[in-house]
């Protein structure tokens, strides 16, 4: 019998390769320059059509540095009219106040700005660029004078963790409405970068403080790539006694951990569909068959809702319903999506017994 299929909730779309830095971390090893094969401008408008007729996800508009693609605004726009959530992923440099006049005209409700230092030296050897610090703040500032809601993401290595509450506080500071943190996936140009992922205990601590941080301010902190913040919520809420829930716990308490073909799928420049853009294995091409019985269908998706599926302890774990394990840092530690997470510590009920 197949897993009943989740909706499609959130859609990140590679518009582009191209960028304009060279950042240490990069999925998509981008390049400056343009790109042969990406998909036209009408077969993306096919794609946002046929989306709107199964799925109402947000869209992730993203790279690349998508400000570079030509017909981004025309993309943007065409989704908003089919009625989709359209929002925007940048490096932030590019942006000017008459880019957020066009942004908001074509419907763009939220764009995301990566800060991966608390000073400009910091940030700039992160993503390659000098000079990247200072025109990513002139980016915030035309946002925030044009009246364009942003979040603030951060990647969390070994050279920056020390500085999350520091990171964290700029976001404050700029009126930033949410602060997502990242944990490094390596893969893409960060293969070259296993010295900078932090430990599992490491990760377990850093997502401790996360949990701590709920509620105490005045932004949104989301883990992303992190699952087993949402374990670890919940063992937090058992010792004090509380019960996690929407009205005690806001989203926290409805979003999964690894939402790879639960409710998320990524969309390469090429049309290639994964299901994640950290998890290079194809599920499928919007270039031969829609994206809608992709998600339906796919092998790989459906395997990834289905726990019996999984390996080792993420397959006997309690939690796996609200975390499941990053399945694309399983892949690229281990060279298999259903293996169980390289960097959980904890130890199922199950195999405790």
């Amino acid at each position: 019998m197949q897993n009943k299929i989740p909706p499609l909730r959130l859609l990140a779309w590679e518009l582009t390769k191209r960028c304009n830095l060279a950042c240490k971390h990069c999925r998509a090893e981008a390049i400056d320059k343009p790109i042969p094969g990406e998909l036209t401008t009408e077969e993306a408008k096919a794609i946002l059509e046929d989306i709107a007729t199964f799925a109402q996800p947000i869209i992730i508009l993203t790279g690349g540095e998508p400000l570079m693609r030509e017909d981004l605004l025309e993309l943007a726009a065409y989704g908003t009219e089919k009625g989709l959530r359209m929002v925007l992923a940048t490096n932030g440099t590019l942006l000017t106040p008459q880019w957020v006049k066009d942004l908001k005209r074509a419907g763009i409700k939220r764009v995301s700005i990566s800060i991966d230092g608390a000073t400009a030296t910091a940030h700039d050897t992160f993503r390659g660029v000098k000079g990247a610090f200072e025109r990513t703040m002139a980016g915030i500032e035309a946002l925030k004078t044009g009246g364009l809601e942003f979040q603030i993401n951060t990647t969390i290595t070994k050279t920056n963790l020390q500085e999350i509450s520091a990171i964290q506080e700029i976001a404050i500071k700029l009126g930033a409405v949410a602060h997502h943190i990242f944990l490094l996936v390596p893969m893409g140009r960060a293969e070259h970068l296993m010295n900078e992922v932090i430990t599992p205990q490491e990760y377990e601590d850093v997502l401790s403080w996360l949990v701590e941080q709920r509620g105490r301010l005045p932004i949104q902190v989301k883990a992303t790539c992190a699952p087993q913040y949402y374990r670890i919520l919940r063992q937090k809420a058992k010792e004090k006694g509380e019960k996690v829930t929407f009205a005690t716990h806001g989203l926290d308490a409805v979003t999964r951990g690894c939402l790879a073909g639960m409710g998320f799928c990524f969309v390469s420049s090429m049309g290639k569909v994964q299901t994640c853009g950290y998890l290079e294995v194809e599920c499928g091409d919007v270039r031969k068959e829609p994206l809608s019985q992709i998600w339906r269908n796919s092998e790989i998706f459906n395997k990834l809702r289905d726990k019996k599926q999984y390996k080792g302890k993420c397959g006997q774990c309690e939690y796996w319903q609200v975390c499941g394990g990053c399945r694309a840092r399983a892949y690229a530690l281990t060279g298999d999506y259903l293996a169980q997470e390289p960097m959980c510590l904890y130890q199922p009920m199950k195999i405790k017994e």
